[in-house]
């Protein structure tokens, strides 16, 4: 029998994947149900909600003991579908370094819509569904769903789905892999500040590409398309990257905050990542080196 581990991301691709057909008939259906919970670009819609309900209570019903966080805080809906399912192509996967890991040690992140100002904007592409598994308040599993991956090209198989194990790999993408040498940098779309373009600056970017979502601009790193997601700012939280970071570390990257410490994911930290993000696929400390003093004595871990 497969362990804990290999049955939780088994399940989570399929839970995923079933969220993200309920993302496209909101999207479709034209009520967004949209309300702003306060701050900058800090929205929710219909979408978030209702996805949120769907993981949580498609991972408890299988999973009872472990603990999951959505950034939503949705309370469980006994009436929801959860026969969710799973994907047979994970079970198939052999990793022992899990085999013994109880379902009390298990933290899930959800993220439901991360870049849910985007979706509400039609910036589809930035759009995913996040969910990350840690155990000992490490990052060791996670999956990224695209709900309108190739939307753009007018194709009928939406979505996509990423997902990786640590000592296991990554699996669902393709990397193209960037010249020697070239420093393209990804960072918020919305979010910037006096410090994110400071950081910025200090590294003499060839380019600087900015788009919305933690997953997406994670996923660009993954693909080749930027050599480093950099986000000196506090406006990260723990459900933004805790998939993103297992997935990198499954295939040898590396996601920290700008002082190269390792983010905690154990049920009880403070949601905020205060000390920034920085997200890379190779030379993470050479990105690292670039960071202003000023910066990381801004950023307090």
């Amino acid at each position: 029998m497969a362990s804990t581990m290999l049955r939780l991301l088994a399940s989570s691709v399929r839970i995923a994947e079933r969220a993200a057909e309920v993302v496209r008939d909101i999207m479709h259906s034209g009520d967004l149900g949209i309300i702003d919970k306060g701050g900058q670009r800090n929205l929710q819609t219909k979408a978030d909600r209702a996805v949120e309900k769907l993981i949580r209570a498609s991972i408890v019903s299988q999973f009872p003991k472990l603990t999951v966080i959505g950034e939503e805080d949705e309370k469980l809906d006994a009436s929801a579908d959860v026969k969710a399912g799973v994907d047979p192509s994970v079970l198939e996967k052999e990793c022992a370094l899990y085999n013994d890991v109880p379902e009390e040690k298990i933290v899930v992140w959800v993220d439901p819509l991360d870049g849910t100002a985007e979706f509400t904007e039609g910036l589809l592409d930035h759009v995913t569904i996040l969910i990350g598994i840690a155990v000992d308040g490490k990052a060791v599993g996670g999956v990224i769903n695209q709900p309108f991956f190739n939307y753009q090209n007018g194709k009928s198989n939406l979505g996509r789905t990423i997902w990786g194990l640590v000592g296991l790999g990554a699996f669902g993408w393709n990397r193209t892999e960037p010249p020697p040498g070239r420093k393209i940098l990804i960072t918020t779309r919305s979010h910037s500040n006096e410090l994110v373009n400071l950081c910025l600056e200090s590294m003499s970017p060839d380019k600087v590409l900015r788009q919305g979502g933690a997953g997406n601009k994670a996923l660009r790193v993954l693909e080749g398309e930027a050599d480093a997601y950099v986000f000196a700012s506090p406006g990260c939280k723990k459900w933004d990257t805790c998939a993103p970071e297992a997935i990198l570390l499954a295939i040898g990257g590396d996601l920290t905050d700008v002082h190269g410490n390792k983010i905690c994911y154990d049920y009880n930290v403070k949601f905020p990542n205060t000390g920034g993000v920085i997200a890379t696929y190779r030379n993470h400390q050479e990105i690292l080196d670039k960071i202003p003093q000023v910066v990381r004595d801004k950023l307090i871990a």
